[in-house]
């Protein structure tokens, strides 16, 4: 097997959370492009736009539309089974699915923190549980986690963010060590300051705005795009003995 065929997903099952835009369509559309069939998992029924998108380069895809911050624990080994019994299996999961709150620290409020904790934490952690039983009964997988800049800094007005997401990086290590006998590799990308929903706010500021370029070392904001190839590599065959590992694309921002 060439090295380029072993970063084929041909015959995988992939499942993307939050993959109807922004970082997890581009993931989701790149894992397809690839050869995986994609299963997306979102809080709203329209991914019309990701799943034509898989059915363009002539993959199958499923729509799984589920809140993370509403739906009960319980009912995660149920979306698996979906997953498995209209797809065949299961081989990689993207957890990917997040929520930021923004308010000064000395204002924030439970239900924020809540909120934040439940999506971008908790569901981490049990998603991934409910992915590894199905991965460790077929003899292996692959787990990618979506960390953040802040999983190395505090940031500001984002404390139950930087909370999440500093968790993510532990449980990321701590699910290596434990899955790496199954079989299950388990990492993360640590994207920097990226072109979304979520950065919205801080892209309408001007001088937080040229505040951040100024940091980049590439000079722009990063895109979706530009976590095709690491999203492949870490759900691929190439990446066989990479564990644990905190992978940032971020256009040298933690180098600065």
């Amino acid at each position: 097997m060439s090295i380029l065929d072993r970063f084929r997903l041909d015959g995988k099952v992939a499942l993307v959370t939050g993959g109807s835009r922004g970082l997890g369509q581009a993931i989701a559309v790149g894992l397809a492009e690839a050869g995986a069939d994609i299963a997306v998992l979102d809080r709203t029924p329209d991914c019309a736009e990701t799943c034509q998108q898989v059915d363009d380069v002539g993959r199958r895809y499923l729509n799984l539309t589920y809140d993370l911050i509403a739906t009960p624990v319980a009912q995660y080994p149920g979306m698996i089974e979906q997953i498995t019994s209209e797809l065949g299996r299961l081989d990689i999961l993207v957890n990917n699915a997040g929520i930021i709150r923004r308010t000064p620290a000395l204002e924030f409020s439970e239900q924020d923190w809540d909120d934040v904790i439940t999506v971008n934490q908790k569901a981490v952690f049990f998603l991934a549980q409910a992915a590894a039983r199905a991965m460790k009964e077929q003899g292996g997988g692959k787990i990618i986690n979506i960390a953040s800049m802040l999983s190395y800094q505090g940031g500001i007005l984002v404390p139950s963010y930087t909370a999440s997401k500093s968790a993510v990086v532990g449980l990321t290590r701590a699910l290596a060590n434990e899955w790496a006998a199954y079989h299950i590799n388990v990492n993360a990308i640590a994207p920097g300051y990226m072109a979304t929903d979520n950065t919205a706010p801080l892209r309408a500021d001007a001088q937080r705005n040229e505040a951040i370029l100024n940091r980049i070392p590439a000079g722009r904001w990063g895109t979706p795009d530009d976590l095709k190839g690491i999203a492949v590599f870490l759900a691929s065959e190439a990446s066989a003995y990479m564990n644990g590992a905190i992978v940032p694309v971020d256009g040298a921002w933690l180098t600065r």
